[in-house]
């Protein structure tokens, strides 16, 4: 059954269901007039749950925090609709006094809740102080940490008082991909526990209401407001699609067949194949880039997240071991068929990174060592990327280039030499031994991890992880994968893992400032074990020297050079430390169908944002986006 009758059958049985669907539910939305999206969180357990401050299971990319929240400012991940910030809530850009201990927001004038409120200052000051008296809400750390008091001089006007010198924290109200969003205090006053409210139907501050979902959390649709000019989008014009649904269509190969089927106009992510498929069957089908490697290059770093808390992996000299075991070529061929830009340092080579980062940082690389307790070793290797390149050469020909710039862009540059050898050095070292073929830890147990993957909803990621595994076995570790598909977000939260593939590292992309996540890993946001962490250092790990970089940063202009100087000691520092083991960037393979709408972004001729569907920033596409002539 083709996946848009399967819907339109949903919504049918829906509007039997009542109470489980929000109200309004219709039976056949008009296609010209709907985009269909992929949600790349799959089913959503807790499809009621709406209440995005607090964590039950419910969704994020289902279209809740693209069309239906809002903050005080936007950082576009490329150009932006005009320009790289955009003041959203806010009117202009955070105002710091002169020692970063106190921030003012001026407030947009004309902006109003979906059911007619008007949003103010009160509800800035409900939100920031419901965090610091809440504990377990999704920003309560970071706010509770940082904030001091919070007021309002005036229904336009809010002023923070923090706790300590932050020149960064309005990264915390910054959208990059997330941030933290604000709450109708006229809804959230009336609620008993803000933990416990599921806020369903939502009441948004975005362009778009809640029409209706699947109780079982296969589909969500959202349709325009009529007021849509009293929300902060209507700068830029009218949004295209008057309903966006975010659908469950299945594995890649599902994706694929929807789209060639004109029945799912963005595909979050395929996989390489997939992509391939659709380029050669689909005039219609594009990605970010025209032709190879087709993928968007987001400002992620997908890396081996080890959990610091586990006492395998507090070691130093145990993490350097299984980097030192993972050959990066091998992991490029099997996760994205070569397309892959890697990275041997903390930061993923996208944006500004490669220019304030990766190059000037080159030389040291290649003379940075490691003492394994029987030698020294060099074990970078500043070749790798053109090997890769090299090997892709033969059978895509003229699509791959040959100036080691161009490679580098492309490919990367260098990254770890594999050395079983000095992988066992370090192991021993720690009291680690080797019996037979098997390895066992100093309390002499097996060393067994357990790599845990996304499964079908990031076959791309999976398949780097299968490989890694496969890589650790072969030493001799007793190494497995673990699917995690659907819950992946649940448990990195709950630090329910030994290891994964994932990313704590996202940059802001065009801005080289790494704050976006840098002043999540201050020690000040690791949480307790089997208590939920805080984005984004899902590897739990701190670090006195990374503490002092931070606090250095918190008292550095945004915009200030020595920002960087003090960012490039953090990327020495986990080059050291390793406590994650950085692979590359995450290029998606978003395939956007013109079928029924045009105006998508791409990299040639509207790099105005990412085309990447469970941005926050997607806002920004909707006003782009036109019905199909």
């Amino acid at each position: 059954m083709r996946i848009w009758r399967y819907i339109a059958l949903l919504l049918f049985v829906g509007c039997l269901a009542g109470e489980a669907v929000a109200q309004n539910t219709i039976s056949n939305l008009p296609r010209k007039e709907t985009l269909i999206v992929e949600n790349p969180e799959g089913t959503i357990k807790n499809a009621g749950w709406f209440n995005i401050w607090a964590i039950n299971a419910g969704g994020q990319s289902t279209g809740l925090h693209q069309l239906g929240m809002d903050t005080f400012w936007y950082i576009d991940p490329q150009k932006g609709v005009d320009g790289v910030w955009d003041n959203s809530l806010a009117s202009e850009k955070p105002i710091y006094n002169a020692d970063f201990t106190e921030m003012t927001v001026k407030l947009r004038k004309g902006i109003f809740w979906s059911d007619g409120v008007e949003f103010s200052a009160a509800d800035i000051v409900y939100t920031i102080q419901t965090h610091m008296k809440t504990n377990g809400l999704r920003w309560s750390a970071p706010v509770q940490v940082n904030v001091a008091e919070v007021s309002a001089p005036d229904d336009g006007t809010v002023v923070f008082k923090l706790k300590k010198p932050n020149s960064r924290f309005h990264a915390l109200f910054t959208v990059r991909w997330n941030a933290m969003w604000m709450m109708p205090k006229h809804v959230f006053e009336k609620v008993a526990d803000p933990l416990k409210f599921d806020f369903n139907p939502p009441v948004t501050l975005g362009a778009y209401t809640l029409n209706s979902f699947d109780p079982n959390g296969k589909w969500f649709i959202w349709q325009k407001r009529p007021d849509w000019q009293r929300t902060t989008v209507a700068r830029f014009g009218e949004p295209g699609p008057k309903y966006v649904a975010y659908v469950d269509p299945g594995p890649p190969d599902k994706r694929v067949i929807a789209q060639l089927n004109h029945e799912l106009d963005i595909i979050h992510d395929v996989s390489p194949e997939g992509m391939f498929t659709l380029a050669k069957q689909s005039k219609t089908s594009h990605g970010w880039f025209k032709g190879f490697p087709y993928a968007h290059p987001d400002p992620t770093l997908p890396a081996v997240v080890l959990n610091a808390q586990n006492d395998m992996f507090k070691s130093r000299d145990v993490r350097w071991a299984l980097a030192l075991l993972i050959d990066i070529k091998a992991v490029s061929m099997a996760s994205y068929r070569g397309a892959a830009t890697i990275s041997a340092i903390g930061v993923p080579p996208t944006g500004s990174a490669p220019e304030v980062y990766h190059a000037p940082l080159e030389s040291w690389l290649q003379a940075f060592e490691i003492d394994t307790g029987k030698r020294k070793i060099k074990p970078y290797d500043p070749t790798i990327g053109k090997q890769i390149a090299d090997s892709l050469r033969p059978s895509l020909g003229d699509q791959i280039p040959v100036s080691a710039d161009d490679i580098a862009k492309s490919f990367g540059r260098g990254w770890w030499k594999p050395n079983p050898q000095a992988a066992a050095e370090l192991l021993e070292r720690g009291g680690f031994a080797k019996k037979g073929d098997k390895w066992f830890m100093p309390d002499g147990k097996p060393f067994a991890i357990k790599l845990m993957v996304e499964g079908e909803g990031r076959p791309v990621m999976t398949r780097a992880g299968s490989m890694i595994a496969q890589q650790w076995r072969q030493f001799g570790i007793d190494a497995s994968t673990v699917v995690a598909q659907g819950s992946m977000i649940d448990r990195r939260q709950a630090g329910d893992f030994e290891a994964m593939i994932t990313w704590s590292v996202e940059t802001w992309g065009g801005h080289p400032d790494l704050s976006f996540f840098l002043d999540s890993w201050h020690s000040q946001f690791v949480a307790q074990p089997g208590k939920p962490q805080p984005p984004r250092n899902w590897q739990r790990w701190s670090n006195p020297a990374l503490d002092k970089i931070i606090e250095q940063v918190r008292q550095t202009g945004f915009d200030d050079p020595k920002g960087l100087d003090l960012n490039r000691e953090y990327v020495k520092l986990v080059v050291q430390e390793m406590p994650t083991i950085p692979l590359m960037s995450y290029n998606v393979f978003t395939v956007m169908d013109d079928t029924y709408w045009t105006g998508y972004p791409n990299a040639a001729a509207a790099p105005y944002t990412d085309p990447v569907p469970n941005w926050a920033n997607t806002k920004y596409m909707m006003v782009k986006l036109k019905p199909k002539p």
